[in-house]
């Protein structure tokens, strides 16, 4: 799951104030969007491994 989220955070551009200030210093805004990333991701994954891999929208 830390790859997952580090990951993420690389593709927001967030990786860099990671290394400075650590998770523990990042704003809940900061947080928030590669939470929110994280969510919407694993949903995807979700939804199509359920569809068998086909997209259904």
């Amino acid at each position: 799951m830390e790859n997952f989220k580090n990951e993420i955070a690389t593709e927001l551009g967030l990786n860099q104030r990671i290394q400075s200030v650590g998770y523990a210093n990042m704003t809940p805004k900061e947080t928030g969007q590669i939470g929110g990333q994280m969510v919407r991701r694993m949903i995807e994954m979700v939804e199509s491994s359920m569809s068998g891999g086909q997209q259904q929208r």
